[in-house]
């Protein structure tokens, strides 16, 4: 738990005050306490993009996700993390984005196309029957860390927020997740599924961890590469050669 769960209590929209807050916060308010510890190298960093995003609420733009959802990755403790799925950046649709790359609300219909293809994927791969909702919270209670490359973007406008200093808290994650694995060897495993070109060049940060890497599912690129990828039973494959139990992708009928 993170704290009291200063932020997570409020039932914060998307509105300007929620957001100015955010830059003045207590790490150990914002996230779990060992992704505050492991990201403590860049709280600079980290302030500066939550101060960018705060600005850009007070003038008017809608931010994406709602300012409680913006960290929620790191809600999940660093020390949990076995999977890794590495997105671009939140949906820039209203409601859509809820802070875990590729979910949205379990009562969002329809849901959004890449998640639908990801679906499509898991029915090919595994048989298992595609869901009509987005919460995939069942999948980050195993251990699964849905993290977007940029955490934020204003709506209606995809890759808003990229070089804004996001890439520099998600690198900073994923190498915190890879250097946890090799100083805990074998009692913290971890596999890594990188679609599409930006989470793919977060591969060398992995420090040799296995990689599953293919297009992105998004309607746009998912036949030329994601389709037929196979990375549920890869992974879990994956995951059981380094002692791990495997993740249970079945997602309950309704959330």
């Amino acid at each position: 738990m993170v704290g009291k769960e200063a932020l997570f209590e409020f039932g914060f929209e998307d509105h300007s005050p929620e957001f100015e807050a955010l830059p003045g916060m207590a790490l150990e308010d914002l996230m779990a306490p060992d992704w505050a510890e492991a990201l403590s190298g860049v709280e600079d960093e980290l302030r500066s993009v939550l101060a960018f995003v705060a600005s850009e609420a007070t003038r008017g733009t809608q931010v994406l996700p709602a300012a409680s959802n913006i960290l929620r990755a790191f809600r999940q403790p660093l020390a949990d993390v076995k999977v890794l799925i590495l997105g671009q950046d939140p949906y820039p649709t209203p409601g859509h984005a809820v802070g875990l790359s590729f979910a949205v609300s379990g009562h969002t219909r329809p849901i959004p196309r890449s998640l639908a293809n990801i679906y499509r994927e898991m029915e090919a791969d595994l048989g298992l029957p595609p869901r009509v909702h987005g919460d995939l919270s069942a999948w980050t209670g195993q251990g699964v860390l849905l993290l977007n490359r940029v955490l934020s973007v204003a709506a209606g406008a995809a890759g808003s927020h990229r070089g804004k200093g996001w890439e520099a808290i998600t690198t900073a994650a994923v190498t915190a997740v890879a250097r946890r694995r090799a100083a805990v060897g074998q009692q913290s495993p971890l596999v890594a599924m990188l679609w599409g070109r930006d989470a793919e060049a977060v591969q060398p940060l992995l420090e040799g961890a296995p990689a599953i890497i293919s297009a992105h599912p998004s309607p746009l690129s998912a036949s030329r590469g994601f389709f037929g990828s196979r990375p549920f039973s890869r992974a879990n494959s994956s995951l059981v050669d380094q002692g791990a139990d495997p993740v249970i992708w079945e997602l309950p009928p309704l959330p």
